[in-house]
């Protein structure tokens, strides 16, 4: 393996003024500078070009405008094409280069990612004088030492050399990494924790180090120092990654060793992609499609014009004086096929893409501008960043959604107790009914105790009236609390501590112990200083029995002022049962003099608020949520539970754990077997079929499938389970199970699921996350979603779109992307359906002009139909049309379904309106021109001439489109009525002005047909022609549509008239039915700890030396310490003395009711 050598003659090497030109080369390649944007000064232009021109029609009407610069095979104008273009790719580039910049603005000013925070380096510019200077974090170099302080972000990957702590450790968290907020333990090694914070020592550091090359690898890190001839192994303990937030240390001093984009952060983060959606490359498709039908128009009509030459046009070469090259009818039609490929270039107009561009931006901004989803207590609304993928947000059928931070808050509350069978935190009424606790609901006065957490509520008076009647039990209770934990206390101000804890359970427990009168003060290696309702107790602290994840249990030795040996402990209440199971005999009889159950703690997870509830409502749209995180399993699995996605009444919970390939091959066709059963031949491609099948549904009110599978696997196995031989089997087992959770995965491999899926289903994939681990999978997802949040603004930048809650997701999905879809669909099927219409009139037209590229229209129609006659009504309908109000998309999640099917616009969904235009073209040319064959003018004149024809068909066409548009438009208002009733006056404005004797009077050779119009249009048999034409080309589609909604309705069609109905008889309420939930309430105790923190505090190599000695509070009524005297022995009978004095704590969600009377009956 190739590995990277860092060589430091100095302190700093890349300060060095001697360097020669290679060191500056190399040492600018391994600065700190990371690049966020897509473009450059000098790179935008022909990067957005390419983009740009990766859509075949643009490139495609670029070969049309060189097209028209031939004079021999043009017949209209090349400014015709070359301003929609130009004006196309200007629009584009102008919202590319906003978007780009919007990213950079945004990444410059967070705190955490911009280049400009400064951080200090070790500076020895100047011969003779060390000292600390402030440098922008992109100006860090590889080789650079950087001091850092207390609760500062981490600038590079760091090698610890030293910090303010005993024995070079540092306290770290690591939310941006792994999404975990609990502390982590760093050590320096012990010959660098010796320089300390003297500079001049730290300059003089000249190690060498060999460390593996860059890696994306979070947990492992290989290297050997070598210095002063010595050599010192280096791994991940001794490193401190960019990303991670130091804590609880004053300052500590480390050496870059990885910089920018060699960083293991951003190893993990993929590149930034172009996202685009499936509409978009539908589009590109169905534009080889038209370009194909295109050229087969041509080829007809170059045939045709090639026969009509030779048997009637070669009577009249004669007259015309045409050069000897040109008197072929073969060249003849070769020039024709390309005069009519030019002609009707308009059935892909250049307005369609300047059109979806304005509507996918009028769509970003009813995002930004939604007051629903403005978070107020953060000051944070929703944010569209991109405007690319507003449609795809109403096909979303997979979310791959983090924990930490995105479902939950990152905040423990101790919620409840069960003390000696008596439960605490309920609040009842004076009848003795449970009253539910709100915001409103009276707290505990905590007044009596000056070493409170103001910030700490509890509602059940009886619990604090029990402490001061002194019950034994109680007080044992918050004293195991106040004991058995390794939290670190840190008072800033007298009497003002704040605990950092390596959990936020063990912070929430301490925390209430403090505020019921039991304040963990202070500790050292051999002791732990309480303050027992204001009375100072001092415990000899023999021995810490620390967490793993085999124990699931955390136990404390110590010994009480009265020289009782005690034992508490505090877990799992699955572990401590069975130590207190009948069952157990040899452990019962063994320690049933001593045992003592003492109670149980409710700790609430604290959910974002609507969790639970917009889960149940996506899944009722059918939307599949995979949880990703890297916390583990039963951490995951609570999450689950709280959030309803884990139930019960589940048949399976399948549980991959396996070690090995074959393990985890074995496991996951044991979980396909028991799924499938006798029917697995029905499943032999992982339930594709879904989407071949077509939605329909008999009741609008079927809300959701009854889940009967889980699937939920860890990091390790993952690994596995993503090679290429298993992927497979991992697809169609997920597939089949209603929930998927994968726990302790990195960053890397949440990009790996998100990418398996995209790989193997025919679906769009949203990822949504608050951290950094999150951004690769952000990246890799179809849509990426970023939650301002706990952890920094790292998953905002690289997001599409952006909010402070997880709630908001429901809205942004079930309103703003199926409105989008629905008015993308709608507008395309529009679009599509009118051009076909305004360019085929020139396809018929070509048979009775002798297929001489003749137009029906004249020049000025051609240019203005998409731009200005017909543009308006369609975007007002693109940006404002609902078919079904916003209350009733979140009532009926099932209405989310057919953009999940693609129905609203698909392949043949586009040749139904393709033929529509088709049939209506048909019907625009030939009922004018059969009915002006043998029609009359008023004063018996022949009305038929080729201009009066064109204005007929013109406004015939004009008339039917927005007749057509007003039958497509759902939801009408004013914007909707002004755009196609003006249109309309506008087309008849100009039609009138061209045809003056102003205008023709100024542009005598522009426009030569004076008052062709006025003559046109005050015949009667003009407009009753036009009229037949529109009745015509209406009815069929009014007809057609009414039989389908009566015989055939969609839910959609079911839902409107349910809208419709409920408006005549007045508001109802309309609340989405809840999900039943059966949760169970799982303990998971400590599941965010790590093996190794009690065995630093019993060894004191994290205790500073105390200056003086703990200051006591007197309360006004000091209260007797009681405790329960019980005689053990420490020494081989440990793991069975450990449940002398027993805790342990359940989790649950903030919307469901905890109870623990069940442990106590076992």
């Amino acid at each position: 393996m190739r590995k990277q050598i860092l060589v430091f003659h100095k302190a700093i090497a890349v300060n060095e003024p001697t360097k020669t030109n290679a060191e500056m080369i190399y040492q600018a390649i391994l600065d700190n500078r990371i690049k966020t944007a897509k473009y450059n000064v000098f790179t935008f232009l022909p990067i957005n070009l390419f983009e740009q021109f990766q859509r075949f029609a643009n490139a495609y009407f670029l070969v049309l405008l060189i097209l028209q610069l031939i004079p021999e095979i043009s017949s209209l104008s090349w400014f015709t094409t070359i301003v929609p273009l130009v004006l196309v790719l200007a629009i584009t580039a102008v919202k590319d280069a906003t978007d780009d910049y919007v990213r950079i603005y945004s990444c410059s000013v967070d705190l955490y990612d911009s280049e400009y925070s400064a951080i200090k380096v070790i500076n020895k510019s100047t011969p003779g004088s060390l000292r600390l200077q402030n440098e922008k974090w992109m100006n860090v170099r590889v080789g650079d030492v950087i001091k850092l302080e207390n609760n500062q972000f981490v600038a590079a990957d760091l090698l610890l050399l030293s910090s303010s702590e005993p024995y070079g450790l540092c306290y770290i968290e690591t939310a941006e990494l792994d999404g975990e907020t609990n502390l982590k333990v760093r050590q320096a090694l012990t010959v660098t924790s010796d320089l300390g914070d003297d500079v001049a020592k730290l300059a003089d550091f000249n190690g060498e180090v060999i460390c593996e090359p860059p890696n994306n690898k979070l947990d492992k890190f290989l290297g050997t120092l070598y210095w002063k001839d010595n050599k010192y192994p280096l791994d991940n303990e001794k490193m401190l990654l960019r990303g991670c937030v130091l804590r609880n240390t004053e300052w500590c001093f480390g050496l870059v060793i990885f910089a920018g984009l060699q960083t293991k952060l951003m190893q993990n983060c993929g590149r930034t992609k172009f996202k685009r959606t499936s509409i978009d490359k539908l589009m590109n498709t169905l534009v080889l499609w038209i370009f194909g039908f295109l050229i087969c128009m041509g080829i007809i009509l170059a045939i045709g014009n090639t026969i009509w030459e030779q048997k009637v046009g070669s009577n009249f070469w004669e007259y015309l004086q045409w050069k000897q090259l040109t008197i072929n009818a073969v060249f003849s039609g070769f020039l024709t096929f390309w005069s009519y490929v030019i002609i009707l270039n308009t059935v892909v107009p250049i307005s369609l893409y300047v059109s979806v561009e304005v509507l996918r931006l009028g769509h970003s901004y009813f995002i930004n501008w939604d007051r629903r989803m403005y978070y107020s207590r953060k000051d944070t609304t929703a944010e569209a960043r991109t405007t690319t993928l507003n449609e795809e947000l109403g096909q979303v059928e997979f979310i791959f959604s983090d924990k930490t931070g995105t479902l939950t808050q990152n905040i423990m509350v101790f919620n409840k107790c069960s003390i000696n069978g008596k439960t605490y935190g309920e609040v009842y009424d004076d009848f003795g009914h449970k009253v539910d606790i709100t915001e409103k609901t009276p707290c505990v006065d905590f007044s009596f105790n000056p070493l409170m957490d103001r910030k700490f509520r509890f509602h059940d008076s009886s619990l604090i009236e029990a402490i001061k009647l002194e019950e034994p039990l109680v007080q044992e209770f918050f004293r195991l609390l106040a004991l058995c934990h390794t939290v670190m206390p840190e008072e800033r101000n007298e009497g003002e501590l704040v605990y950092q804890a390596q959990s936020p359970d063990e912070g929430a427990l301490v925390t209430a112990a403090r505020n019921f009168g039991f304040v963990f003060r202070s500790r050292t290696p051999e002791t732990i200083t309480l303050y027992e309702m204001g009375q100072a107790v001092t415990y000899q602290l023999l021995a810490i029995l620390d967490f793993n994840n085999v124990r699931k249990r955390m136990s404390v030795i110590v010994r009480n002022p009265k020289g009782q040996l005690k034992l508490y402990s505090k877990g799992a209440d699955t572990i401590l049962f069975d130590r207190l199971d009948p069952s157990n005999e040899e452990l019962m009889f063994t320690t049933s003099e001593h045992l003592n159950l003492l109670g149980a703690t409710a700790i609430e997870d604290k959910l974002q608020e609507g969790v639970p509830e917009t889960i149940a409502c996506l899944t009722l749209a059918n939307i599949k949520i995979w949880v990703l995180t890297g916390d583990k399993l039963e951490t995951a699995m609570n999450i689950g539970y709280s959030c309803n996605m884990l139930r019960d009444d589940m048949n399976e919970v399948f549980i991959i754990s396996g070690h090995t390939m074959l393990e985890v091959q074995q496991e996951l066709r044991t979980a396909k077997e028991r799924i499938m059963g006798p029917s697995k031949d029905k499943f032999s491609s992982g339930l594709d079929m879904e989407k071949t099948e077509l939605y329909s549904s008999d009741s609008v009110f079927e809300e959701t499938i009854i889940a009967e599978y889980a699937l939920i696997i860890n990091g390790h196995s993952l690994a596995h389970a993503l090679e290429a031989d298993l992927e497979q089997i991992l697809v169609d087992v997920a597939c089949l199970c209603k929930t998927v959770i994968c726990c302790r995965v990195t960053p890397l491999q949440k990009a790996l699921v998100v990418e398996l899926i995209k790989r193997h289903k025919r679906a769009v994939t949203l990822a949504i996350g608050d951290g950094a681990n999150d951004v690769s999978m952000i990246k890799t997802a179809h849509i990426g979603v970023g939650i301002s949040g706990q952890e920094g603004m790292q998953a905002v930048l690289a997001s599409d779109y952006s909010f402070a809650q997880f709630r908001y997701l429901q809205r942004l999905l079930l309103v703003h992307g199926r409105w989008s879809y629905h008015r993308m669909c709608n507008f395309l099927c529009y679009f599509f359906y009118k051009n076909f219409a305004f360019t085929l009139v020139h396809f018929w037209y070509g048979f009775l002009c002798g297929f001489s590229a003749q137009t029906v229209y004249d020049q000025w129609f051609i240019t203005l139909f998409n731009i200005v006659y017909t543009s308006l009504p369609v975007l007002a309908m693109g940006l404002f049309d609902q078919d079904v109000n916003e209350q009733y998309s979140l009532r009926y999640p099932n209405l989310y379904r057919p953009g999940q099917l693609n129905q609203l616009f698909n392949k043949r969904k586009f040749f139904t309106c393709t033929l529509h235009g088709v049939c209506t073209s048909f019907i625009l040319f030939f009922i004018p021109y059969g009915a002006f064959m043998t029609a009359v003018r008023d004063d018996g004149a022949h009305i038929s001439d080729q201009q009066a024809f064109a204005v007929t068909i013109a406004t015939s066409l004009v008339i039917v489109v927005s007749v057509q548009i007003g039958l497509d438009t759902n939801y009408w208002t004013a914007v909707n009525h002004f755009f196609i009733w003006g249109s309309l006056a506008v087309y008849f404005a100009i039609l009138f002005a061209m045809h003056s004797d102003g205008i023709f009077t100024i542009f005598p050779n522009q426009f030569p047909f004076i008052g062709t119009a006025r003559n046109s249009l005050n015949q009667k048999i003009v407009w009753l022609v036009i009229l037949l034409t529109t009745v015509v080309c209406i009815i069929p589609m009014v007809a057609v549509r009414f039989i389908k909604a009566d015989l055939y309705p969609t839910q959609t069609d079911k839902v409107r008239l349910l809208q419709q109905a409920s408006r005549r008889q007045g508001p109802q309420e309309q609340n989405l039915r809840r999900v039943r939930r059966t949760s169970s309430r799982r303990s998971a105790y400590a599941f965010a700890h790590q093996q190794g923190y009690g065995e630093l505090i019993t060894s004191g190599k994290n205790m500073k030396v105390p200056t003086s000695s703990t200051s006591t509070y007197p309360l006004s009524s000091p209260a007797r310490c009681t405790s329960l005297v019980k005689n053990s022995g420490v020494g081989e009978t440990t793991n069975a003395a450990e449940t002398n004095s027993t805790g342990f704590r359940r989790e649950s969600d903030q919307n469901q009711e905890v109870t623990v009377e069940d442990l106590e009956a076992r």
